[in-house]
């Protein structure tokens, strides 16, 4: 990495809240659609967050955060069955202050001065600025891509009229090998900007092509964006998993991120819907590497 850092500044905006049930968030030993169809119970509001680093190249987005049409226009979600899980699944809020425009502004930025959203996998509460990202670089795993194309998306979480929507640019990255050691246990991913500040790492589990970002500034703390991996770091710290997904692909890459720390000390793992997210990210902004 160079000594010189290309980042001038990562902040973190949240489009609206959600709650979600607490077996969702786990650890649980139930089946997700045993959970998902019994349990009684929400938990107190969790963020959407969206991370937005200015790059010398460009600013970029991690994820894009809740469409807030999905609770203004009814026919959003799909119905019978498929709305049903949902309905069941999640509940937001999202003011009118609350959209991605709106966090983007009061950070002092435009939706124009976005040239790079990384789409950390493609379900709905993390591709809702998908429709005013017509001027950006969609970045999306090959993987996660093609599962768009797989038997009843919907039923997987993925609505395709809310991503697939004309005028984006997609690219559709393929992990290639990574020659720093530091990035151990990991050894492939993508290199963003070719500086080693941005390194897109492969964390399938949560769905199969899910992606996450490191972010490594010089005397900084390094960060990973960790999309729905986890909704709590300290339940990852201790290797617990959360509810949905690919419990056997969870626990690797939850063993992989942990591993991790011990090339990267003090290491900060950024959810989505980690209430403590945004609290994590300004200690780790606010002390040096060397003091952690």
């Amino acid at each position: 990495m160079s000594t010189t850092d290309p980042i001038s500044r990562v902040s973190v905006i949240s489009t609206g809240s959600v709650v979600i049930r607490p077996e969702h968030v786990g650890p649980t030993r139930k089946n997700t659609y045993v959970w998902l169809f019994t349990s009684t119970r929400w938990t107190a509001p969790r963020p959407i967050n969206v991370y937005v680093i200015e790059h010398r190249d460009g600013l970029v987005l991690f994820d894009t955060g809740q469409d807030r049409a999905s609770v203004t226009d009814p026919g959003y979600f799909p119905g019978g069955l498929n709305g049903l899980i949902y309905s069941r699944l999640a509940k937001f809020e999202i003011g009118p202050t609350e959209t991605l425009e709106a966090g983007l502004s009061g950070l002092g930025y435009r939706v124009d001065d976005v040239g790079l959203a990384v789409i950390s996998h493609l379900h709905q509460d993390h591709i809702g600025g998908l429709p005013v990202l017509g001027g950006a670089e969609i970045i999306i795993s090959d993987q996660e891509w093609n599962s768009l194309g797989e038997p009843l998306p919907e039923a997987r979480g993925l609505l395709r009229s809310h991503i697939d929507l004309f005028g984006l640019r997609w690219n559709r990255v393929t992990p290639e090998p990574l020659a720093d050691p530091d990035l151990a246990p990991f050894t492939e991913g993508r290199d963003l900007f070719g500086d080693g500040s941005l390194v897109l790492l492969p964390t399938p589990g949560h769905t199969p092509g899910s992606l996450s970002l490191l972010v490594r500034r010089p005397g900084r703390v390094p960060l990973l964006l960790v999309g729905d991996l986890t909704y709590d770091a300290r339940l990852l710290a201790a290797g617990k998993l959360p509810g949905a997904g690919d419990k056997r692909q969870m626990r690797v890459t939850v063993g992989k991120v942990n591993a991790l720390r011990e090339s990267l000390p003090g290491l900060a793992v950024l959810a989505a819907h980690d209430p403590r997210a945004a609290g994590l990210l300004a200690e780790a902004l606010a002390e040096p590497a060397e003091r952690r």
